[in-house]
């Protein structure tokens, strides 16, 4: 029930958000080890790659934990200082968490309803279509299809335009709908997919065709599993 009020509440399928906790953290069986003070601490100082992102995330987190009354030094992490059952870092923490069950805290740790609710408002709030395609199975003949390859994650190839350069689809889409052609290494070679913008919503999560991939077939094994309930 909690599921379904979090997944009608924000327009996010239930399947989708149950997923990303499974992928993110094996169900909150490992939400990390690592004292988050200590992680953001080392990356803004001795990690010059990305010593600025981390500053903004260590001034975020501080920030964090003084607005929901948290001892700095307590919470723990992964090694990039994400935090919780959806491991979210301090910025999305800030922006997205959600008191869902109105206890005055948004706890991404021990509050399930605060979990499922803040992974439906960051897919909200970053443009998912309810009730829209995520991915399509799809084969390729030609050579024409390649010219039409994206550097990216956007979509920015129209249905259409794929399907006239020899992309044909398992299941019918809009020919005027912004696609890509994401092209993933299978057990078995090749497998060609047209991801369509839902698709790069998951992305927003973790900028990754590989990881959006897993979370959508997690997600469509558990609606699968539960005869579409979920």
């Amino acid at each position: 029930q909690l599921i379904q009020r979090v997944s009608e509440r924000y327009g996010i399928p239930a399947s989708l958000l149950v997923a990303i906790v499974g992928v993110e953290t094996r169900y909150g069986t490992y939400t990390g080890r690592h004292r988050v003070l200590d992680a953001l601490r080392t990356l803004a100082f001795d990690y010059p790659p990305r010593s600025d992102f981390f500053r903004g995330e260590l001034v975020e987190y501080l920030l964090l934990t003084r607005e929901e009354g948290l001892d700095p030094l307590a919470p723990k992490g992964s090694y990039a200082g994400a935090m919780g059952l959806p491991q979210f870092i301090a910025s999305s923490y800030r922006a997205y968490a959600v008191d869902f069950n109105g206890n005055g805290r948004r706890d991404l740790w021990d509050e399930l309803p605060d979990v499922l609710a803040s992974v439906a408002n960051y897919f909200a709030r970053h443009g998912w279509e309810p009730g829209e395609a995520v991915a399509v199975r799809a084969q390729v003949r030609g050579d024409g299809w390649a010219k039409l390859q994206e550097p990216g994650l956007k979509p920015q190839t129209r249905v259409g335009a794929l399907v006239d350069a020899g992309v044909s689809l398992t299941r019918p889409l809009p020919a005027s709908a912004p696609a890509r052609l994401t092209v993933l290494e299978g057990e078995e070679g090749k497998q060609y997919w047209v991801t369509l913008k839902n698709f790069y919503v998951i992305t927003r999560y973790n900028h990754s065709s590989l990881y959006a991939m897993a979370v959508y077939q997690l997600s469509r094994a558990l609606q699968e599993r539960h005869g579409g309930s979920a």
